[in-house]
C-alpha cells in the first residue's frame, strides 16, 4: 500500500449528470483528483451529491490527507470501520428513507431490526425487547432510545469492521430462522431480510468502512432447494378447503359473542374479494357499490404498511368486483354501524377497537374446527379465493388483475396446484388428437 505524500494536490469538481438510461438510478456525479488520479461518486438527488462534494470540499480546506486507496479522507475511514453495526444501520436508513415509499420503509426497518439483532458478539444474551425496540428506534422519523437498550447494543453489537465472511454466514443462517429458531421462514421473507441486510453492508462498502463485500455466496445446492420449496406450496394450495366449506366456515364464524360480526364480515372479504387481510383492515365505507341486486364492487386503495398506518397496497391500488353472497354480508355489516361516514374505517369491534390479529386468527380456526377442518391462515383465503377463480374458469389476466398479481405471478404461485388439472389437460389435448 503507497503512502500519501505529505502536501497532496486535490481538486474538487462541479457536479455533473449523466442524461439517458445509463444515468437514470443514480445521475449526480462528483468528481475530483487527487495527485491527478481521478475519482467519481455517483448519487441518487442532486442534494446527495451537493452534500457529499461540500464534505470533500471542507476536507480540502482543512487540510485532511486523502486514502490513496478510497479516494476519501482518512478521517472518514476509520471512524466508520469502527461504527457499530446498529449505528450504521440506522445512519444508512436515514439518508435512504427520503426516496423510500411508506411499505418499503416498513419493510427495511423490520428486516434491519432483525439483521442488528443477530449481528452481536458471540454468546452475548439478546435482551428479549432488543427487537421491539428496534423496529421504533431504526427508523429515520423517531427520537426514542433506550439508555439501557442503548448501552448493551453499544457493548455487544459487533463493528462494520468485525463483519467478515465467517460472522455473515452464520448471521445470514440465523436470519432465515424464525424468531424462536423452531423453523425456517418463508422463503419470501428470508430473502427479504436477506437482501435489505446486504444493501446495508454494501451501502458500507461503498464508503469503505468494508474493504470489499463480505456477504457469503449463495450456493447452488440451496438455490435449487429454493425451487423445490415451490413444490410444498402447490401441494398446500392443493389442500385447500373447497368452496362449498369455505362457505360453511365463514358463515360457523358468527357466534354469541359481539365481535364475531366483525370477524365474519372480514373473513368473508378475504374469501369473496381476495384480499389480503392488510388491505381488509383498511377498507372504508366509501369504497364500497353495493347494489341490491347481482355484484358490487370495493375500491382496494389502502393497506396497513405496519403498526396501524394506512398507505397503498403492495401491489397498488385496483377495482375488485364482489359477488351478491359478500354484497349481501357487507350490506348488513354496513346496516349496522354507528355512522356511515365514506371515511370511517368499515371494520371495528363493538367498543370501536381495531380487530385485533390474534383474535381474528382464533375466531376463523374456532370455525374451521366446527366444520371438521384443519386451521389454516387468514391468508390462505386469499389463495383459496384465487383456486376457486382458476377452477370456475376464470380467464389469468382477469384473475390476476382482480388479485392484483402479474400474470406471470399468479401462474408461478397457483397454476399447476389446482386439483384435476392434469386430468382436465389430458381430456382437452385427447379431444384435439
Amino acid at each position: 500500500m503507497s503512502v500519501p505524500h505529505p502536501y497532496q494536490d486535490v481538486k474538487v469538481f462541479g457536479l455533473q449528470k449523466r442524461k439517458g438510461e445509463v444515468g437514470r438510478n443514480r445521475p449526480w456525479i462528483v468528481r475530483w483528483m487527487i495527485d491527478g488520479r481521478h475519482r467519481s461518486r455517483s448519487f441518487r438527488t442532486r442534494s446527495e451529491a451537493d452534500r457529499y462534494r461540500g464534505l470533500l470540499q471542507r476536507a480540502v480546506h482543512d487540510g485532511e490527507q486523502f486514502a490513496p486507496s478510497t479516494g476519501e479522507p482518512d478521517g472518514w475511514v476509520l471512524p466508520l470501520a469502527g461504527m457499530g453495526v446498529h449505528e450504521w444501520a440506522r445512519r444508512w436508513l436515514a439518508e435512504e428513507w427520503p426516496e423510500w415509499a411508506p411499505r418499503t420503509r416498513s419493510s427495511m426497518v423490520e428486516s434491519l431490526a432483525r439483521f442488528v439483532t443477530l449481528a452481536v458478539r458471540p454468546g452475548a444474551r439478546t435482551p428479549a425487547d432488543l427487537r421491539r425496540y428496534l423496529l421504533t428506534s431504526l427508523r429515520a422519523d423517531s427520537q426514542e432510545r433506550d439508555s439501557r437498550l442503548e448501552g448493551w447494543l453499544g457493548t455487544n453489537a459487533l463493528t462494520l469492521a468485525q463483519l467478515d465472511k465467517p460472522v455473515l454466514l452464520e448471521v445470514e443462517r440465523r436470519m432465515r430462522l424464525r424468531l424462536d429458531g423452531s423453523g425456517p421462514l418463508s422463503s419470501n421473507t428470508a430473502t427479504r431480510f436477506r437482501v435489505a441486510a446486504h444493501a446495508c453492508v454494501l451501502a458500507a462498502v461503498e464508503v469503505g468502512a468494508i474493504e470489499q463485500d463480505p456477504w457469503p455466496v449463495r450456493s447452488r445446492a440451496r438455490a435449487r432447494r429454493k425451487a423445490n420449496r415451490g413444490l410444498t406450496t402447490a401441494q398446500r394450495i392443493r389442500s385447500l378447503p373447497s368452496p362449498e366449506t369455505m362457505t360453511r366456515a365463514i358463515e360457523a364464524i358468527i357466534t354469541d359473542h359481539p365481535a364475531s360480526g366483525c370477524y365474519h364480515a372480514m373473513t368473508a372479504t378475504a374469501y369473496y374479494a381476495g384480499l389480503r387481510p392488510s388491505e381488509v383492515v383498511m377498507l372504508r365505507v366509501g369504497v364500497l357499490q353495493l347494489p341490491t341486486n347481482g355484484w358490487g364492487s370495493l375500491d382496494v386503495v389502502e393497506a396497513d404498511i405496519g403498526n396501524g398506518q394506512p398507505g397503498e397496497p403492495k401491489t397498488g391500488p385496483r377495482l375488485v368486483p364482489i359477488p351478491p353472497q359478500l354484497v349481501a354480508i357487507l350490506a348488513a355489516w354496513v346496516e349496522q354501524l354507528p355512522d356511515r361516514d365514506p371515511r370511517r374505517l368499515l371494520f371495528r369491534t363493538s367498543e370501536g377497537n381495531r380487530p385485533n390479529q390474534g383474535n381474528w386468527r382464533r375466531a376463523w380456526h374456532r370455525a374451521l374446527a366446527a366444520v371438521g377442518e384443519q386451521p389454516i391462515r387468514i391468508y390462505d383465503c386469499r389463495h383459496a379465493a384465487a383456486t376457486t377463480w382458476l377452477g370456475a374458469g376464470v380467464p389469468l389476466g382477469e384473475c390476476a388483475r382482480r388479485l392484483g398479481h402479474s400474470v406471470d405471478t399468479l401462474v408461478s404461485n397457483y397454476v399447476g396446484a389446482l386439483a384435476g388439472d392434469q386430468r382436465l389437460a389430458n381430456e382437452r389435448i385427447s379431444s384435439v388428437l
